[in-house]
This record gives structure tokens, C-alpha cells and sequence, in this order.
């Protein structure tokens, strides 16, 4: 009789942080010691538990030479072709049976294997580090056989002493992970469960009085435009900043006279710290974080956070990003007038904050900390209350601290994120005072901001916001003292977010609150090779949140969204607006910071949507806050009697190290004078002829009444009311919210099946009259629809009258007509764009000319919903037609039905069809943000009222 044994796996459900590991430090990319990088191929071997192996994989000279391979940094779930299991996508769900601290037997266990050589020149004298900078969830970890500890806390970084343990050639790293362990109840953050080593392993030189840890305090005082530098160094050394003529000893105070560092203008010193064994370089930016007056201040000045929430994510790579990907996150944040980012919900890889620090954003470093699951059971058993999970709690505040705590962009460190409340919580916010009094705490939960520095809130409804902004909303006392942040609102997820400008002026209204988070930046859409990008549900999970998990402002290829477009020019740093009477634009500048002297300012003059004339507008470099009036020339002469417009932008002077000169910062656009709207006598008269009727240039059934051709150009379907769109994330709303939920409304009402009764069709001296009633299946209500068609002889108007009957509880989606075309492609109008606009999305849409293919004009949803909408136009050419408008009308033209976009889940159950069908709109209904948010605001919902609306029809040819 035999058996087998298996190696102990206590640790894993152990609720300490783990054992072996070295202290926190601060982290830094480079000294002038010695390091190797051991990123790339990693032989690999999964087991379905984590007791399935033994250890001997650890020793050396095992053979591994018949396991697969894999990448680190990266996710093994997303290597190998499925070969290594799938991703789990779920909000807040536990993927497993809430039962702290175990986890499954079925706890997927990756062995990682990696053998190197030391370079020729690695310096024989000294010590070494072998530093992993993320592994989910849980590693266990040997060198050369030696077992050198085991640690949780994913998104933290943990050393380990190797020096004695390394050898000039041969040396094995052998790393266990397991993808549940007691910590994954500590990271149950709304994104993938992706297990693996997915940060960079790093093996460091540690050279005989080497740096060990430093704390760089640069602080500036606005009053004197004087900083004070102090760098306490374990290692001792010196401290040197050559353009400052600083060299002094670490842990001396010196003040200079210094440029100050803020987001808007991120000046950085390079220094060096210079220990007996290591010169470390340093990149100081001086400035004073407070709190005074109820405000949070940086530099003695109040601040306006126009931020977003960021998740680490790349569509292939998942959570393990390049240096590259980082930067363009930064880059694309800084030309959209980003200034703010929360690290939600963890620390970010350490080079993105170096990235804040040198281009410039505010940071709220976020622990990596949620237990939002525990909300299932009214937080019972919650860790964050449970003192025997105080120690990993507080190893987790102090792994973000000493790791991140010398970046001058950090604003606020936040305990965590959804984890409720508790004793563990105060624990931390207590050791980060204590660690780092010169920056402030921030926690969302913490209503009655016991343990935070700000009173936080997420998802707080306009009127709420108002009421907090007037200091009208109650609560402790200690909280009506703090100034108000939205650390998320207005979620971007599908199309949207509304309401944006709404929260903005709210924002600037009143100075306790100080801006807000936008939830999220980018699709966590993974790449799919039948799917495009896959979301929740798509991997076959037992338990998942569909395409809760694609709510950015990029979509998941990094193109900006129109969310992100509309965000820009809500938050845009320079307000321009245009007083045509007086031949005035009022310029202001909305930054805290920065004059405008890096700003060039542009007129342009449109007739028709055409630029006629263009020139430079002199204004002043206004200080921050500060408003000018300045003067336009005289508008150009017009003889063709077209709509006339100012356009005044504020471009970059020149070329900045994160946009090219000639970068549109802010605009403002305003009419000289009132549009001129479309003549049109009706002259000619219906003519029966057999079965048809012609009226001008149409051609109508004469029974239907159908529209059959206008000129040459045929028409696929007759235009007829449409009141349908499909539902976007935020008509659907979400399942926990009790606020009307229009989506569904939507269709219990039949909506999308409407149907359509011909009453009448009359040929008239003048006018050919379709009298109909549209209605839904099972339901009284109804809408009293009237066509009236006329013509001057070359054109032909539709006039629709809508009378709604019944009673009306819930707004229409949309009101207007659609009507197929057999052809068509290029696109050309005079209206809002270049990109989609709805009535709470449109602040984004300027006037003009602009040009497109029907494709093009397709937004790109990860789940198609409705889209491409063009605001305020005022014609528009395709398919042979020209189309006009009086008024202004919403424009959408797609080669699905809405039907069909309604019925798909991904952009590839999308053919195209035969015809291309149009929507000419009168009105359509908000957006709002109530896919975790509010819904659309009351003044953006898009009644069942009388209504009447024309359009003119003519052909291009």
C-alpha cells in the first residue's frame, strides 16, 4: 500500500500578507546600480489545485523541458488559445462561496520557471533583491531551491534577499500562483480575475551602502515662491540639485527659491541622492498640499479636479501594460484637458505615476483593497471589521505608501475602494497620518468622514450635488467642514455618459465642490477573434456582469469615445463666448495655475458651415480666474443671404511635450445673426396616373400612399413615423437602481413593435395627405399621425403632425420619420459634428460642414446599442438626396435596421444590408449616465406631445 503526500498549502488561505519579504520601500526605475530584468518566456506548468504538485519543480536540475511556455509580464488565462482557462468578469460577485478566508479546491495553480545566467560584469561584491512588481493572487516563491517566502497583495510590490542564494550561471526562480487565496477577498475589484505574474520580475544589485529608502520632502511656499527640501535617506549620502545649487546632507533641510509643481505646469528637478554605494536620481517637484478654509489647496490655491478613474487594461494583454501603453493613456488624458486621475482600484505600475509627475496630473493613489462582495450578506464576516485581517490591511496601506510616496502628483492616498466600513479602515488611515501628514486621506465610504480628509461620494444625483454644494445636505459636523469630491460619477459606459455639463456647472457654481472622477477610462473589451471584444458571459462564466465591464471613455483599442470628445470640451481650461451684437467674444481662463501665455487664440468666420475668413485674436495672458472682453473685426460681407457664424478657438502656441503645436484646447462658436429658414410655395398638385400618384418630382402608391421615388433616386421604404431606438447601457439602467428604468418601460410599453394603421390617403388641390394611427400591440395608447406632402415643382416637402392619444407615462425615445435607400455611402452635411451628439451629449457638436461614409458614421460600441446621431442639422446629401430641414433636426443613417442593432450583443452579429436606413429626427431622448448613475436630466426627456416637423426633399444630380 502506498500514498502520496502533498506540500502544505496553509498559506494560501492564511488571511496574513505572507511571509520572507523584505519591508516596503520607494520605488525608482533606475540608479547606477546594477539590475536584470527577467521578463519574457517562463516555462509553465497548471494544475487544477493548489496541492496538485509537489515542490520538487523548485529544485535545480528538474526537468521542465515538456511544459508549455508563457510571458511575464502577462496573464496565463490569456496565453496559450484557451489552452490555460478563461477570464471571469464580475462586478462585485465572489466567483466563489463567501466563506473567509477559503477558497475552492478548485483553485487554479500556474508553476512558473525561470533560468538565467548573471551578466559577465554583475558585480561580485554586495547584495541582491529580486523584486516582483504584481502577481495575482497569491505567489509562493524558491531560488536555486531555497524557499524565499510567499506574499499576497497583487497589484503591491515585494522584495526578496537573493545575494547569498545567486550563482554566476544556472540560477532557477521558481514561482508558484495560485489564483484564489485568502487575499482574493481583499481584491474584489469591478474588473477580470486574471491570475499570473502580470508585473515586471527584477533581480537588483544592492551594493555595499547602497540606497535602502528615502523620503523626498519638497515642499513650496506660495508666500515667499521659496521651497524647502529635505530627503531622509536610511543610507545617508548627499543630496544634490544642480540647478537649485543644492548639495547637502540627507535628512538637512535647504530653501531656495524654486518653480512650484502643479498639474497644469509640472516642473520637475532632476537631483541625485548619493549614498557611499549607489547614486539614485531623483525628479523633485516642489508643492504644499492642504487642507484650509473646507477646500483641499495645493500651493495656497483651491482646486478643481477634472478627472477619471482609471483601470489598468490593454485588450490582449490585460492588466500587464508597456511603458508605451502608459504613456499614451497620459497623453491621450492631457489633450482631452484631463487633469486628475484615481488609480482605481489599486496601485497603478509605478511608471505611470512617474508619467503623472513629468506631464502632469493629480493622483489619488487608490490601495489595492475591496471587499464589495460582503454587500450580499450586509457586509457580515466583512474583512475590514475583523481584526485579524488588520495586519494585511495595513501591509497593503504601507506597500502603497513607501512604494509611491516621493511622486509630487499624489494628491490623496484612499484607503480602498466598496470594502464598507470598520475598525481596519481607521487602522490604516491612522499609520498613513502618521506616515505622511503632508498629503490628505481620501475613502468614498467613510459617509461620515471619521477617517478621510474629504467628504467623497459616488454617483450622486444633480440635485444632490447642488444641496452638498450649498451645504444643505446634512451630516456630522466634522463633514460639512470638508470639501465634496465625486470620486465616480457619470458612468461612461455604451453611449454617454450625460449629463456632463450639467455636474460641470454644478462644479464650478459652488467652491466646495471641487470636481469629480468620471467612471471610467477605457473598455475592458479582450480581444476576440469571432467576437471582436469579448465581455463578461463571453468565456462561459458561471457567474459574470456582461458588458458592465466596457464603461470607458476609450473604447478598448484606445480610441477616444465620443463621451471623451464631450468630456474635453465640458472641462475645456479656457471659456470663450461670443457676443455678436457687439462684435465681442469674453474670454476667461478656468485654470488654477497657469496664465495663458502658452495659448494662441484663432477667429474664423462660416457662411453655410464654409470657413470664408480666418485670422489671429489678441488676448491678453490672463491670469488664472481672470475674464477679458476682446474685440472681432467686422463680420465679412455675404451676398448670398447664408447662416453666418463666429468660431473662436485657443490652441496650443507651440509644441509642448504632450501635443503638437496648434493643438485645440478650448472653442466657442456663436451666430451673427439669426438663420435664415427655407422658402418653399407649394405649386404643383397630386396627379393620379394608374396606381401611382406623382406629386412635383415623386412618385407615390396610390393606395398606400407610399413614398416610391423622388427624381431618379428610389425609395426602399416609405418614410413613417419611428419612436423607437435600441437601448443603450443607460436607457437599460441598472437592475439594483429603483429610479425609473426607461429602457425597459420602453418595452413593456411595445415600443419596439409598434404598429402602423392607414386611415386615409387624400389627394388634395395642393397637398397629398396620409392620415395613420401608430400604436403598440396590446396597448390603448396611440400617436395621431399626419403626413403632408407638397411641392414647388423640383422639391417636395413632408410636413408631420403627431398627436399623441391615451395616456402617456414615459417619454419617446425618439420622434421623427425613417425611410430606407437602396444606395448610398458618402455622406455630407451642414450641421453638429464631426462625431455623434444627443440632447445631454451635445456641448462637443460644432457647427459646420462636414463629410462621411455611412460606416463612418457608426460609433463602435463594444455591445451595439444606439448610436450616430448628428445634432442640429440643417441639411444633408446622400444617396442622391438632399434633405432639409425646418427646424433643425437629428440625423442617424446605418445599414442594420434598428431592429437588428437592437438584437445584437457584438459588433459582429452586424451584416450589412441592401438599404441604408435613415432617421430624420424632431426630438430625441437624453442619455444620462443610469447604467450606474442618474438617468437624463427632466429637461432633456423627450415628451409624448403634439408635435409638427418638416423636411424637404430635392435630388443631387
Amino acid at each position: 500500500m502506498s500514498f502520496r503526500t502533498t506540500p502544505s498549502v496553509d498559506y494560501v488561505e492564511d488571511v496574513s500578507p505572507g511571509s520572507g519579504a523584505l519591508p516596503p520601500r520607494a520605488w525608482y526605475a533606475a540608479s547606477d546600480a546594477r539590475s536584470l530584468s527577467l521578463n519574457g518566456s517562463w516555462r509553465f506548468r497548471l494544475s487544477a489545485t493548489a496541492g496538485a504538485e509537489d515542490d520538487s519543480f523548485a529544485e535545480e536540475g528538474y526537468d521542465a523541458g515538456n511544459w508549455a511556455e508563457v510571458t511575464v509580464p502577462g496573464h496565463w488565462v490569456l496565453q496559450g488559445d484557451g489552452a490555460f482557462g478563461s477570464p471571469i468578469y464580475t462586478n462585485h460577485l465572489y466567483p466563489f462561496p463567501v466563506d473567509p478566508p477559503y477558497v475552492p479546491t478548485e483553485n487554479p495553480t500556474g508553476d512558473h520557471l525561470r533560468v538565467f545566467d548573471l551578466p559577465s560584469d554583475w558585480p561580485s561584491d554586495g547584495g541582491a533583491v529580486l523584486r516582483f512588481d504584481g502577481v495575482e493572487s497569491c505567489a509562493r516563491v524558491w531560488l536555486n531551491g531555497t524557499e524565499l517566502g510567499e506574499f499576497k497583495g497583487s497589484r503591491l510590490a515585494h522584495e526578496f534577499a537573493v545575494g547569498e542564494l545567486l550563482k554566476p550561471g544556472g540560477n532557477v526562480l521558481a514561482v508558484r500562483v495560485h489564483q484564489w487565496s485568502a487575499g482574493s477577498y481583499l481584491e474584489d475589484q469591478d474588473q477580470w480575475w486574471l491570475p499570473g505574474i502580470f508585473r515586471d520580475v527584477t533581480l537588483l544589485h544592492r551594493p555595499a551602502g547602497g540606497a535602502a529608502d528615502f523620503f523626498v520632502h519638497a515642499s513650496y511656499d506660495h508666500t515667499t515662491g521659496e521651497g524647502t527640501l529635505r530627503v531622509d535617506s536610511d543610507a545617508g549620502g548627499r543630496v544634490l540639485v544642480p540647478a537649485l545649487d543644492i548639495d547637502v546632507a540627507a535628512g538637512e533641510p535647504v530653501t531656495v527659491a524654486v518653480q512650484p509643481w502643479t498639474a497644469e505646469t509640472p516642473k520637475l528637478y532632476d537631483g541625485v541622492l548619493a549614498t557611499d554605494g549607489e547614486r539614485v536620481p531623483l525628479r523633485i517637484g516642489f508643492r504644499t498640499i492642504v487642507l484650509e478654509d473646507g477646500l483641499v489647496k495645493v500651493n495656497g490655491t483651491a482646486v478643481l479636479f477634472k478627472g477619471v478613474n482609471r483601470h489598468e487594461w490593454h485588450p490582449e494583454r490585460g492588466r500587464a501594460l508597456d511603458l508605451e501603453t502608459m504613456r499614451e493613456d497620459v497623453l491621450l488624458m492631457k489633450r482631452h484637458n484631463l487633469n486628475a486621475v484615481r488609480t482605481s482600484h489599486y496601485p497603478p505600475h509605478p511608471a505611470f505615476l512617474d508619467l503623472c509627475d513629468e506631464y502632469g496630473l493629480w493622483v489619488i493613489d487608490e490601495c489595492d483593497l475591496e471587499t464589495h462582495g460582503f454587500t450580499e450578506q450586509d457586509w457580515r464576516d466583512n474583512p475590514v471589521d475583523d481584526d485579524c485581517w488588520t495586519p494585511a490591511l495595513l501591509d497593503r496601506a504601507a506597500r502603497m505608501v513607501e512604494r509611491d510616496k516621493n511622486h509630487p502628483s499624489i494628491v490623496f492616498w484612499s484607503l480602498g475602494n466598496e470594502a464598507g466600513t470598520g475598525r481596519g479602515l481607521t487602522a490604516m488611515a491612522e499609520w498613513i497620518h502618521d506616515r505622511d501628514p503632508e498629503r490628505l486621506v481620501h475613502y468614498e465610504g467613510d459617509w461620515n468622514c471619521r477617517d478621510t480628509d474629504v467628504y467623497s461620494r459616488m454617483y450622486a444625483f444633480h440635485d444632490e450635488v447642488e444641496k452638498i454644494g450649498q451645504q444643505l445636505d446634512g451630516g456630522t459636523h466634522r463633514r460639512r467642514e470638508l470639501p465634496f469630491i465625486q470620486c465616480e460619477y457619470a458612468h461612461a459606459m455604451g453611449n454617454g455618459p450625460g449629463g456632463l455639463a450639467d455636474y460641470q456647472e454644478l462644479f464650478e457654481k459652488y467652491d466646495r465642490l471641487q470636481g469629480g472622477f468620471v467612471w471610467e477610462w477605457i473598455d475592458h473589451g479582450v480581444k476576440h477573434a469571432e467576437l471582436g471584444y469579448a465581455y463578461g458571459g463571453d468565456f462561459g462564466e458561471e457567474l459574470h456582469d456582461g458588458n458592465f465591464v466596457c464603461d470607458g471613455l476609450v473604447f478598448p483599442d484606445r480610441t477616444p469615445s465620443p463621451g471623451l470628445i464631450e468630456y474635453k470640451k465640458v472641462i475645456e481650461p479656457v471659456h470663450i463666448e461670443g457676443d455678436s451684437a457687439n462684435g465681442l467674444v469674453h474670454v476667461t481662463n478656468k485654470q488654477d495655475f497657469a496664465d495663458l501665455s502658452a495659448l494662441a487664440f484663432e477667429w474664423s468666420c462660416q457662411v453655410d458651415g464654409e470657413t470664408v475668413e480666418s485670422g489671429s485674436l489678441a488676448v491678453p495672458a490672463l491670469a488664472p480666474g481672470e475674464s477679458a472682453e476682446v474685440k472681432l473685426p467686422e463680420p465679412p460681407a455675404d451676398g448670398r443671404g447664408g447662416e453666418r457664424q463666429w468660431t473662436v478657438r485657443a490652441q496650443l502656441a507651440d509644441d509642448t511635450s504632450w501635443a503638437p503645436k496648434g493643438h485645440v484646447v478650448a472653442w466657442g462658436q456663436f451666430a451673427v445673426g439669426a438663420r435664415p429658414l427655407p422658402s418653399f410655395p407649394a405649386t404643383d398638385r397630386p396627379v393620379p396616373d394608374g396606381g401611382r400618384i406623382t406629386l412635383g418630382p415623386a412618385g407615390f402608391d396610390a393606395r398606400t400612399g407610399a413614398l416610391l421615388s423622388i427624381g431618379s433616386v428610389e425609395v426602399g421604404a416609405t418614410p413613417r413615423l419611428d419612436v423607437w431606438r435600441a437601448p443603450t447601457d443607460n436607457d437599460d439602467g441598472a437592475e439594483w437602481q429603483t429610479d425609473t428604468r426607461y429602457g425597459m418601460l420602453w418595452r413593456t410599453l411595445g415600443l419596439h413593435r409598434m404598429r402602423h394603421r392607414l386611415v386615409s390617403v387624400e389627394a388634395g388641390d395642393d397637398a397629398l395627405t396620409v392620415r395613420t394611427r401608430v400604436a403598440p400591440a396590446a396597448r390603448e395608447v396611440g400617436l395621431d399621425t399626419v403626413y403632408r406632402w407638397t411641392s414647388d415643382g423640383e422639391r417636395l416637402r413632408l410636413t408631420v403632425s403627431v398627436t399623441p392619444e391615451g395616456d402617456w407615462t414615459v417619454p419617446l425615445p425618439r420622434l421623427g420619420v425613417r425611410f430606407g435607400l437602396p444606395e448610398a455611402d458618402r455622406v455630407e452635411w451642414f450641421g453638429g459634428g464631426p462625431g455623434e451628439a444627443y440632447p445631454d451629449t451635445r456641448t462637443a457638436s460644432m457647427v459646420g460642414r462636414w463629410q462621411s461614409t455611412v460606416d463612418r458614421l457608426q460609433t463602435p460600441y463594444v455591445r451595439p446599442q444606439e448610436n450616430g446621431a448628428r445634432a442640429d442639422v440643417r441639411w444633408v446629401e446622400l444617396g442622391g438626396l438632399r434633405i432639409e430641414g425646418d427646424p433643425e433636426f437629428w440625423f442617424t443613417a446605418r445599414r442594420w435596421t434598428t431592429e437588428q442593432l437592437d438584437a445584437a450583443r457584438h459588433r459582429t452579429d452586424l451584416a450589412a444590408g441592401d438599404t441604408v436606413w435613415v432617421n430624420l429626427d424632431h426630438g430625441l431622448h437624453g442619455i444620462g449616465s443610469q447604467s450606474c448613475g442618474p438617468g437624463p436630466l427632466p429637461q432633456y426627456f423627450l415628451k409624448a406631445e403634439p408635435a409638427e416637423f418638416s423636411f424637404v426633399f430635392s435630388t443631387t444630380g
